[in-house]
């Protein structure tokens, strides 16, 4: 970093908060030292990069509360459904290099795919959250998720729920299956090697599909989010007490690698394309910086602009129940404020990145030149930002204007 940059390193009751951060930037270091004092953080990490320099990069609380572990500058963790923008650019990639047609069939590369209706599905529909089949109705085994050949052939054999490429409906872990399957038949390698040959390594990133054994020591184990016992049920609890409902089947018939496996060895090497992703703030935040104009990945300025166009919005989204836009892969600018409940995701116009469960999120904003990346370990409640993590966004933002 320049020389413009302050060193942080300051204790926050039993814990240390620890990085630097440029003198223009300090209101996101105010932010995440807040939400450890305010908001109840446990362990985090944020990273900023601005005009190709990285502003901010922060670290800090307890990594694993059972041992007092301390958040250290390496350490990782799970980042849910962040996860699916590493995934989409495993897919941008194959179509960039020729050896891929989004709007072309799935079913022409994995015939299988086209059973039950299903053959006019592109690999675009499956990017944007309306290929039709967000869930599998079909009972899947507990280890379903660690079993990517066992999923490509349960959701290739699912009826549409309804005509693929008429309605939004996120697709919470199904498309990233899906698109697993279409990286391993073009290329061969199954998608975790894939986008550690193809993008992290050559990015220098930490960050992984599928996390090697010698990485565990650095890992954060995940802490759930558990509702106050007085707090209502919003739209989606309520639709998923109705049997074969959308939110149900996805609540109740994805096996246990969210409620048993996750934290274990066996679901952290797990090559979950839409939620196994493994990495902190700066990995996160470097990946969304390597999508710049003439950027080490090679996309074209065309491809590049196609990131933040709305390829699918619907004012309620099938499974989510709210309001949402999608672009090929990546969320966009979601303002539900007005929604009721509804969650929102505070970025600029023409950014487009991905939340996970319990607040992680990174995106790129190319009218500020700006990559933000933020991870944590206690989950917080709803499907998009919460304040922890629209606090460092609105931070981040302030800065560049103050």
């Amino acid at each position: 970093m320049e020389s413009t940059a302050v060193n942080i390193q300051i204790e926050v009751g039993q814990s240390r908060i620890a990085g630097s951060c440029a003198r223009e930037f300090t209101s996101v270091a105010d932010a995440f030292i807040a939400n450890f004092t305010e908001r109840a953080e446990v362990g985090a990490s944020v990273c900023v990069f601005h005009r190709g320099r990285r502003v901010v990069n922060l670290w800090g609380g307890i990594a694993d509360p059972q041992t007092g572990r301390s958040w250290e500058e390496d350490t990782i963790c799970i980042i849910w459904s962040a996860t699916k923008t590493a995934t989409a650019l495993c897919i941008h990639l194959l179509a960039e290099r020729g050896m891929l047609d989004l709007d072309a069939p799935i079913a022409e590369i994995w015939p299988e795919y086209a059973a039950e209706g299903k053959g006019v599905t592109t690999t675009r529909m499956v990017l944007d959250h309306t290929a039709a089949v967000p869930v599998v109705s079909a009972a899947l085994k507990l280890d379903c998720l660690l079993d990517p050949a066992y999923m490509a052939e349960k959701i290739a054999a699912q009826n549409p729920f309804w005509e693929p490429g008429s309605r939004t409906a996120y697709h919470p872990l199904t498309g990233g299956f899906i698109l697993a399957e279409v990286v391993r038949r073009l290329d061969g390698r199954d998608l975790g090697r894939f986008f550690a040959d193809e993008i992290a390594t050559p990015l220098g990133l930490d960050f992984w599909i599928g996390l090697p054994e010698e990485q565990e020591t650095r890992t954060a184990p995940i802490i759930s989010y558990r509702p106050p016992r007085d707090e209502p049920p919003g739209n989606f609890l309520l639709a998923a007490r109705q049997l074969g409902s959308l939110q149900n089947l996805f609540l109740f018939n994805h096996g246990d690698w969210k409620a048993k496996r996750v934290n274990t060895r066996a679901g952290r090497k797990a090559v979950i394309g839409a939620a196994s992703g493994m990495t902190n703030a700066a990995g996160l935040a470097g990946l969304y910086a390597a999508l710049s104009r003439d950027g080490p990945l090679g996309f074209s300025e065309e491809r590049l602009r196609s990131f933040c166009d709305v390829s699918s919005a619907t004012h309620l989204d099938g499974m989510l129940l709210q309001p949402t836009r999608f672009g090929p892969g990546f969320m966009l600018r979601m303002d539900n404020r007005t929604h009721g409940r509804g969650d929102s995701l505070l970025i600029g116009p023409h950014a487009f990145g991905h939340v996970g469960a319990g607040g992680s999120v990174g995106f790129r904003d190319p009218d500020a030149d700006l990559a933000f990346g933020y991870t944590m370990n206690r989950q917080g409640p709803g499907f998009l930002l919460n304040p922890r993590g629209q606090s460092l966004v609105d931070a981040t933002y302030a800065s560049l204007v103050g």
